[in-house]
């Protein structure tokens, strides 16, 4: 039996009056469990970037390493930037280099640095699947793939079959984070072999309350 739009709705609505008042905005999140799965065969693991149709409700820390045109472009859209120079220091640091890696939630990297990258942060940045979209090195507009990564969820199926998405936070309209949910759900159900079928359940959550089962 398939989920809809309503039973999201619900789950969420329910998620946020159970949540006890915090001194900051949770975030939403949705934890999709999968069934007849074998994780240890590598074509049943993926990683995906899902674009929610209604924002993250915060924005992500995007940080832009480059040198030339690409950083000139990323400082006039006021994003971080990170120097060929810089990355160097940092490969003499691993605190520093694990520090960046937890800090940020999206890496644009111009193509040519893309190989030091790899050696200097690969051990930091693939883990936390957050390695670097990598863009021309005469790229001059950034603007387009910063406001979809604005709105960009990285999901990834590893060794356990569920798979954990932000869908906003708690401040946002119960509507607008269903059909977040949804597009996380459906871009999940699209990966798998059986689709739906191998759905076992989906749970909404905020930060720190309890989990909420969405019924079908």
């Amino acid at each position: 039996m398939a989920f809809d739009r309503q039973k999201f709705v619900e789950a969420v609505k329910e998620a946020k009056a159970r949540a006890k008042p915090r001194n900051f905005t949770q975030t939403v999140e949705v934890a999709v469990n999968l069934k007849d799965i074998d994780l240890r065969k590598p074509e049943n693991r993926f990683k995906l970037e899902v674009v929610l149709p209604h924002g993250r409700g915060k924005e992500p820390k995007i940080a832009v390493i480059a040198d030339g045109a690409v950083a000139e472009a990323a400082k006039k859209l006021g994003l971080d930037v990170i120097s060929g120079e810089q990355l160097e220091e940092l490969a003499k640091s691993p605190r520093e280099a694990r520090k960046l890696a937890k800090n940020y939630d999206f890496f644009l990297a111009a193509a040519p640095l893309m190989p030091k990258i790899g050696r200097y942060l690969g051990r930091y940045l693939g883990p936390r699947n957050k390695m670097p979209q990598v863009v021309p090195p005469t790229m001059t507009n950034l603007e387009p793939i910063v406001a979809r990564l604005k709105r960009t969820v990285r999901l990834q199926l590893k060794n356990n079959p569920v798979v954990h998405a932000r869908i906003g936070t708690e401040d946002m309209d119960d509507e607008k984070l269903a059909e977040n949910a949804e597009a996380v759900l459906n871009a999940i159900i699209n990966k798998l072999e059986r689709g739906e079928n191998q759905v076992k359940s989906v749970y909404v959550k905020t930060t720190m309350g309890p989990a909420v089962k969405v019924e079908r």
